[in-house]
Parts: structure tokens; C-alpha cells; sequence
């Protein structure tokens, strides 16, 4: 017959709880003190919080949202969430210059020797890039994830992004030459022939980690520019019940990946290249695009999300 526990010793637990907690003592000089072992202490600890006598508390400092981040987690299954405290009714292009500074702070904090990291392209990537220091790596590779999209001069331009990151990292850039989206099926496969671009289209295989931008059909301007997109294409995306884009692979509000006449003239990262990255990291926000973004999570490819808290909340809150 096993033997029955003893009552918890309140005063032991109540005083190693004290010293360790209210005076900084060290396990082991609780131990020495008390005249027990240090597992003993380790233990007593781990009851104390079981009995309540300890009550641990975190005080997140004003601006922080680590309990709303907590719900994103854990509801969208990610490696990590940030949200970003904003005021009511702020300029877009502010929203998009602090997602990108928090966004280019979690860069600096992760990145490591011999990491190739993939670069999407948008505004908001842009500004990713402007809110970097100088940060010396070794062995790191930045990699062009997408043929270029409109006017080769803009700032937003994907090798113009990838140019930049790498000057700052000093690390090697992996340019894809070539335009992301080509007048014709033919037109892609004889691009990918070419040995310089079939060198870059190699690297996207092995990516341990990529930035990535969340397009809403409603705010992607490509979509309404002749020079980028094909006409037509919004009008065949909007049939197809598409709502959203990550590099230009379109996807439903369930988060399945939608067909059209685009895929088949896209040079650039595949959704199942992103599944095969360690991280993908997204950088999005304000409300307009809270439905894409959640059919975006809801493709299983991301494992960080920076966001604005407002966006945040309403995915937080949107019924499962």
C-alpha cells in the first residue's frame, strides 16, 4: 500500500519561497543555510507556486502587448508574434516605418553566422530595411525571392531591397535576374535556363529564413498597374475567390492556395519553397487587411507575424 504524503511544510515552503524570491539567494545558499540539499530547495520552490504561497506576475511595461501576442500564438499556432502599439487613426506610411523598426530589431536579434535569408518585396519590407543599422555577419547570404516587380528605380524593388540588407549586413547578395512576372509560360521556362537565374531559383530551396509582406487585393497596387500585372488579373483573382498574396501566390480566406493564369509566368519563391524555410517571418498591418492576413496565417507557412495592435485585436477576436 503506498505511503500516504505529509502535510506540506508551510514554513519551509514560506521561507525558502522568501529567501529566494525577496532576498536573492541562490538555491545553494538556501540550501547551506537551511541545512538541506539543493534538489530539496529546487522542489519546495516548484510547491510553493502549487500552494499558491508564490504568485508570480508579469508587468508588461505601457506599450508592450505580450498577453495579446500570447493569444496570437497560441490561436494561430506561431513561433512568435509582436504587436506594435499605435495611435487611433495613424498615417499608414507611420504603421508601416514601426512594423518595419520592430521588424528589422528581430532581425538583428536573430540572425547568425551562415544564415540565408530570404527578401520578398513591398513598402513595407522597405522600410524594414531603412530602420537597419550596420550589422558586420559572417557567411550570411541575402536572397532575391522574387523577380523584380515594377519600375526597377522604386525603393520597394525586390533587388533593390536585397541590394541594401546585404550592404548592411555585409553579407553576399543572391539576385534573381530576371522579371518576376513574364508575358508567357515560355517566356518563364526559357528564363529559367539562363544559369544566373537558375543559380538564385536554386538557393530559394534551402531558405532558413524569409521576410515576406501580406498583399490584400484591395491595397495591392500591382494589381491595378498595367506595367507589373497583367490586365485582367484582379477581375480573374476576385472569380477565383482569391483574398490575399504572399510573394504573389494568391490565396482563399481558408488559406488554400488559388490557380490562375499567374502561376504559370511567376519567377519567384513557391508556397511549398516557404514551407521548407526554418522561419517566415510576415510584417503586416493596419484593418484594411485583417482578412488577408488571417487567411495568410491560416496557410501554415508563417512562424512570426509583426502586427499593429489594432489588426492584432480583431484577429485575436475573429470567431475560430
Amino acid at each position: 500500500m503506498p505511503r500516504p504524503r505529509s502535510a506540506p511544510d508551510l514554513y519551509l515552503l514560506t521561507k525558502v519561497s522568501s529567501l529566494y524570491y525577496l532576498r536573492d539567494q541562490t538555491q545553494q545558499e538556501i540550501a547551506d543555510r537551511l541545512r538541506i540539499s539543493r534538489p530539496t530547495v529546487s522542489r519546495l520552490l516548484q510547491e510553493a507556486q502549487q500552494q499558491g504561497i508564490v504568485q508570480i506576475t508579469v508587468a508588461p511595461p505601457r506599450g508592450l502587448h505580450t498577453e495579446l501576442e500570447s493569444r496570437l500564438e497560441e490561436r494561430f499556432g506561431l513561433q512568435e508574434a509582436q504587436v506594435v502599439a499605435l495611435e487611433p487613426r495613424q498615417a499608414r506610411d507611420l504603421l508601416k516605418r514601426q512594423l518595419g523598426a520592430s521588424a528589422a530589431g528581430y532581425l538583428a536579434r536573430t540572425v547568425q553566422r551562415g544564415d540565408s535569408i530570404g527578401l520578398s518585396w513591398g513598402t513595407t519590407l522597405s522600410a524594414l530595411v531603412d530602420a537597419m543599422t550596420p550589422l558586420p555577419t559572417d557567411g550570411v547570404r541575402v536572397v532575391q525571392t522574387l523577380g523584380g516587380i515594377g519600375p526597377p528605380d522604386a525603393a520597394s524593388y525586390a533587388g533593390s531591397l536585397v541590394r541594401r540588407l546585404a550592404q548592411l549586413l555585409g553579407a553576399t547578395p543572391v539576385l534573381l535576374p530576371a522579371p518576376g512576372v513574364v508575358p508567357s509560360a515560355a517566356v518563364r521556362d526559357a528564363l529559367r535556363g539562363d544559369q544566373h537565374v537558375q543559380a538564385a531559383l536554386k538557393q530559394l530551396d534551402a531558405l532558413d529564413v524569409v521576410y515576406v509582406g501580406i498583399g490584400a487585393l484591395a491595397t495591392n497596387a500591382a494589381l491595378n498597374d498595367p506595367a507589373s500585372l497583367p490586365p485582367g488579373l484582379l477581375k480573374e483573382l476576385r472569380r477565383a475567390g482569391a483574398i490575399g498574396d504572399i510573394a504573389l501566390r494568391f490565396f482563399d480566406a481558408a488559406g488554400e492556395s488559388v490557380r490562375t493564369s499567374l502561376d504559370e509566368r511567376l519567377l519567384g519563391i513557391t508556397r511549398d519553397q516557404l514551407r521548407r524555410a526554418r522561419r517566415v517571418v510576415a510584417v503586416a498591418g493596419g484593418l484594411e487587411k485583417v482578412d488577408a492576413i488571417a487567411a495568410a496565417l491560416a496557410t501554415g507557412v508563417i512562424s512570426v507575424l509583426f502586427t499593429d495592435q489594432s489588426t492584432a485585436e480583431a484577429l485575436a477576436s475573429r470567431p475560430k
